[in-house]
């Protein structure tokens, strides 16, 4: 095709703009055509297009679903608050801030949707569903029973249940949540943020003293301020990715520094709850120490990840030292594997482990981290 010279100057003009694809749709078809045909244009298209693509390479206009964790860990970090928050609330300040903004994004829709919670009891997994607002008001329930033990309101109504029990609590709650329905889910999402914050706040204000006010959770069992507020960021955590599992978020695990003191708390834990499983006839019974000179059994416990490390465990009596002397055993597994098996949402029999030695109390191990959870 032969075509004059003032046509393929302008033809040659539109070279720039047809790289950065910026041509109307009837200019791009004539460029096209006319690369076909003119030899030093086409190479000179091609030269421009590789030329852009180093200027401006592709990127996906997605926001990346860690950003928001991201900023917030930047936020956190950026400069020291007049009233700092103790150590012992911060990680509970960061998954709240966490939650209260993955519910920011949540459309009507999504606050309908259903939401699987699941914990392990005794010897079994077992489950229920409810809503996204059903499980904000869960997490509301029972961190009333911390908020109440420093004298703040409770968001249960007076005379409602006087059970410390995080189910006993959260069945309460469930029955008197006909106000937030009919407001809609930003009075539930308010009330639940502002009683949170008001805590941290307290928390803030009080400083150190109160890390050690007891906190009741229920029958025969009461916690430290400082370890029931770290209970609080673990099920808001595990709580907040059950919702975000249900409206299909992504949703990452809490910054290295937070999850490796959650992680640490679950693991000091572990002896006292298999010794409780064997008081309750779920496990065998210890065995005695027939030469005496011989080091009490233990397992040691590998978890990986930057928030894991290494624990040697008593198998047979929860006050023993435990150490490599004696060491019956090992399983390793991942950081959140871990917490997941701790918090209901993985059966001990399906954890992807790794195992070697005394098959009976690593599998006892297994039951007992997994025992630490609840509804």
């Amino acid at each position: 095709m032969n075509i004059d010279s003032d046509a393929h100057a302008r033809l040659q003009r539109l070279l720039g703009a047809w790289a950065l694809s910026a041509c109307s749709s009837d200019e791009a078809a004539e460029v096209d055509a006319h690369l076909t045909d003119c030899g030093d244009c086409s190479r000179e298209a091609g030269q421009l297009r590789s030329a852009i693509g180093l200027l401006h390479p592709h990127m996906d206009l997605d926001l990346p679903p860690t950003l928001r964790a991201e900023v917030i860990g930047a936020c956190l970090g950026a400069r020291s608050p007049q009233v700092a928050v103790p150590d012992y609330a911060q990680p509970y300040d960061a998954e709240a801030a966490r939650l209260d903004a993955l519910l920011t994004d949540l459309d009507d829709s999504e606050w309908a949707a259903q939401v699987k919670l699941e914990w392990f009891d005794g010897g079994d997994s077992t489950s229920r569903e409810t809503s996204v607002a059903g499980v904000l008001g869960h997490l509301l329930a029972v961190d009333g029973t911390v908020s109440a033990s420093l004298g703040l309101p409770d968001p249960l109504k007076p005379g409602t249940t006087s059970s410390t029990d995080p189910k006993d609590r959260t069945e309460a709650l469930w029955e008197q949540s006909e106000p937030f329905a009919e407001s809609g889910p930003d009075a539930l999402r308010d009330t639940w943020r502002d009683h949170a914050y008001e805590l941290i706040r307290t928390c803030a204000f009080s400083g150190k003293g109160i890390a050690d006010i007891a906190v009741p959770y229920g029958e025969g069992v009461v916690l430290p301020l400082r370890l029931a507020l770290l209970d609080r960021a673990f099920e808001t955590w595990i709580h907040a990715t059950d919702i975000a599992d249900a409206v299909d978020y992504p949703y990452p695990p809490p910054v290295p520094a937070h999850l490796r003191t959650l992680v640490g708390v679950a693991v000091q834990m572990l002896p006292s709850i298999l010794a409780a499983r064997r008081q309750a006839g779920l496990a065998s019974p210890p065995l005695p120490t027939l030469d005496p000179a011989l080091a009490p059994r233990s397992l040691r416990l590998t978890i990986e990840g930057e928030s894991g490390g290494d624990w040697y465990l008593p198998v047979d009596d929860p006050t023993s030292t435990a150490g490599p002397d004696n060491c019956v055993g090992q399983v390793v597994l991942d950081e959140v594997e871990f917490c997941r098996l701790s918090a209901g949402r993985l059966r001990p029999q399906d954890v992807a482990a790794g195992q070697e030695g005394d098959r009976v109390a690593l599998n006892e191990l297994l039951y007992a981290m997994a025992s630490m959870s609840r509804l």
